[in-house]
């Protein structure tokens, strides 16, 4: 099972970004997926995780009403809309699928099996 992270980049603050994380291995089908970020310094942090068959979808409360996380079943991708972002919003972003996690635990990355290899986003202020 391999996770292929895209659409980091460079924006100025209020600013957006979209990015995406592609599941391949025909076999796995994962239940939840899920966006974390690492700035510099910091220990990662759980930003955004949406169940798979509901598209039931949580928030870490800095990005609510910012940033919006979807899912095409069909092609096993996640996004992530970011908007109006802020220079803290810079960071390694990584995507993450789970099986079988349960809702008090979605937002810990220890419920995750599978992560990408990250994609850096960079806020201008």
């Amino acid at each position: 099972v391999q996770l292929q992270a895209s659409g980091g980049g460079l924006a100025q603050a209020g600013g957006s970004l979209r990015l995406s994380c592609a599941v391949s291995g025909r076999t796995y089908s994962p239940n939840a997926m899920g966006w974390f970020r690492q700035a510099p310094g910091k220990e990662r942090e759980f930003v955004a995780a949406i169940r798979m068959n509901s598209g039931s979808a949580y928030y870490t409360d800095s990005v609510k009403a910012r940033f919006t996380i979807s899912r095409d079943n069909a092609k096993k991708t996640v996004y992530l809309q970011m908007k109006s972002l802020k220079a803290e919003d810079s960071a390694v972003y990584f995507c993450a699928a789970a099986q079988g996690v349960i809702t008090s635990t979605i937002g810990t990355d220890s419920a995750y099996s599978y992560w990408g290899q990250g994609t850096q986003v960079t806020v201008s202020s």
